[in-house]
């Protein structure tokens, strides 16, 4: 029994051996069958813009309306009700055109008044006129006093002043009665109507407004950072909304000092001193203000890098990516001014900055050409 159980633990070790063997056998057929992986770039898409040096403007757009250099807020000059309108908002008048009417019949009872008073005042002047040649001649042949005379020359002197009384008495009810009729005073167009027939008004009361057509001028409304640059601009062009394509020049003709206390902005007036008939009352106008930009490389402000503390951005050389410090100028509208750190001709990454690593290689959205060749690494 005792060499049977050593046969048998030297065939065990054996087979054990065996399989050891085998299995590491395998793992290194399968380790020398298997290639190694080929390593490849990390390449990322772009897109880019080549610099120069640009000489356009700053401008800055501001959205108004057309309105009326004068407008005038028409009332009566006496009170009274209202009989008759003869204008709607919109009616374009002249001058002398009537425009409403008020109930005249209290005026012509008090100018016809005012006549039979002028027709006493005559009479009675006539009368003392008379006395006076008369009480002359009898002084003359000394048949009365000199104290009568006076007294004569006195009465003829208050029927005199009596009747120059109810003569400017009866232009003033003339005046009176002319009054209840609106007269437009301009050339224009009515914007607005305030009083309606049947309605009593006041004296003063404003019942109409009329616009003057003659000059038009963009009232826009400035914000109050933009302000101090704007008001030293001679150089403003206005288009309108119904009409773009036709510029306009336009003149700073007012800015007011204070603020409007809800929307804490400036409103400014631009004349139009060339505005013809295609520019109408209410229109949508854009005011635009330019002045020569200082001389500087323009970029978007996505193709800008912060770059420990400092602005920067990434230029393209022969398909890889080079960080470069740059200054900056100023701002216009979306754009950067670059003072220096940056030279004509040069290609800038505008688009995925973030995403990039000194000497990284990258390819051109849509510039097949520009896109380096893949390999695998050396």
């Amino acid at each position: 029994m005792l060499p049977l159980s050593k046969n048998r633990q030297d065939l065990m070790s054996g087979l054990k051996s065996l399989i050891s063997i085998s299995l590491f056998g395998g793992i290194l057929l399968l380790v020398a069958c298997t290639d190694k992986p080929a390593k490849t770039e990390d390449i990322r898409p772009v897109r880019v813009m080549v610099v120069a040096p640009s000489g356009a403007k700053n401008q800055v757009e501001l959205a108004g309306e057309v309105q009326p250099r004068y407008e005038s807020r028409l009332g009566f000059r006496v009170g009274g009700k209202v009989i008759a309108r003869r204008v709607d908002v919109g009616t374009v008048v002249r001058r002398g055109q009537l425009l409403m009417q008020l109930d005249a019949s209290d005026f012509q009872l008090a100018q016809a008044q005012a006549k039979a008073s002028v027709s006493a005042a005559d009479s009675t002047l006539s009368l003392a006129q008379a006395e006076l040649n008369r009480y002359r001649e009898l002084r003359q042949k000394n048949f009365v006093s000199q104290a009568l005379l006076e007294s004569k020359e006195a009465a003829y002197k208050a029927a005199l002043a009596n009747h120059e009384q109810a003569t400017v008495g009866l232009r003033v009810q003339a005046n009176q009665s002319s009054y209840t009729s609106l007269i437009a005073d301009a050339d224009g167009v009515v914007t607005g109507i305030d009083a309606e027939v049947g309605q009593v008004v006041s004296p003063g009361m404003p019942v109409v407004r009329i616009a003057r057509t003659g000059e038009k001028e963009v009232r826009v409304s400035i914000p109050e950072d933009q302000v101090a640059k704007l008001k030293r601009i001679s150089d403003v062009t206005v288009r309108t909304w119904a009409n773009p394509e036709l510029a306009l020049e336009g003149r700073l003709r007012e800015l007011s000092p204070v603020a409007d206390p809800a929307s804490r902005t400036f409103t400014a007036k631009i004349a139009l001193p060339k505005a013809g008939s295609e520019i109408q009352l209410g229109m949508t106008a854009t005011v635009s203000f330019a002045n020569e930009a200082a001389p500087g490389i323009r970029l978007p402000m996505t193709a800008l890098f912060n770059h420990k503390d400092k602005t920067a951005v990434w230029v393209v050389e022969q398909g890889v990516v080079k960080l470069v410090t740059v200054d900056v100028a100023g701002a216009v509208g979306n754009e950067i001014v670059i003072a220096s750190g940056l030279a004509s001709g040069q290609t800038v990454v505008t688009a995925g900055v973030n995403l990039l690593r000194e000497g990284q290689k990258v390819t051109v959205l849509g510039d097949t050409a520009a896109a380096p060749k893949e390999g695998k690494a050396q």
